[in-house]
């Protein structure tokens, strides 16, 4: 039987704040165009929005295929679906804080487009493949079997401005309400 990535195991190991996103707050985010999986080249930087909250997650598991060896065991790998899940259900709810939520992962946009379509989920998922993030930014890493994964963090921007970084962010189906509350706190925006 397959297992539900739609649900967390209650034994996850919770990840700890290694400092590797120090560096990020106040920084603008470069022009770094990905595939997306509404099949076109996307740049955050164009998107229309008082906010995008661009999420980077290590990899959505695929129904039938295994997960990486000792996946559970890495702190904050696992979760990516849940997450997901739980961001697309609180699609409104970003929207009237004029916030645009936008993921992003090392996962090949083939893989990103089936699992969109599967999950229904209507927020762009960017693949990043080639790691520009982390070439330009330094967005943080972890490899396991000779694949390389981001680390789970959302960035919120403003103008392309990095102006709040959640990080290490846990438990992921938890998080979009993390951002909501910070928005609800941090926006002037009249709802």
């Amino acid at each position: 039987m397959d297992e539900d990535f739609a649900k967390l195991p209650e034994d996850l190991v919770k990840p700890l704040n290694d400092g590797a996103c120090d560096h990020l707050l106040g920084i603008t985010i470069p022009k770094i165009p990905l595939e997306s999986t509404k099949n076109r080249l996307f740049d955050v930087n164009l998107i229309n929005t008082r906010y995008v909250i661009l999420y980077f997650f290590p990899m959505m598991a695929i129904p039938g295929k295994k997960l990486p060896n000792r996946w559970d065991q890495i702190p904050g790998a696992r979760g990516c679906t849940p997450q997901n899940l739980q961001i697309n259900e609180q699609k409104k709810s970003f929207q009237k804080y004029n916030a645009m939520p936008v993921g992003v992962s090392t996962q090949p946009v083939d893989e990103l487009i089936k699992l969109s379509l599967v999950r229904g989920f209507s927020q762009d998922l960017l693949s990043d493949t080639g790691l520009k993030f982390h070439r330009k930014l330094q967005i943080p890493i972890f490899k396991l079997d000779n694949k390389t994964f981001y680390k789970r963090l959302t960035l919120v921007l403003e103008d392309s401005k990095i102006v709040k970084i959640f990080y290490p962010v846990f438990p992921p189906d938890k998080h979009p309400l993390v951002i909501l509350n910070w928005l609800k706190k941090n926006s002037d925006d009249k709802i």
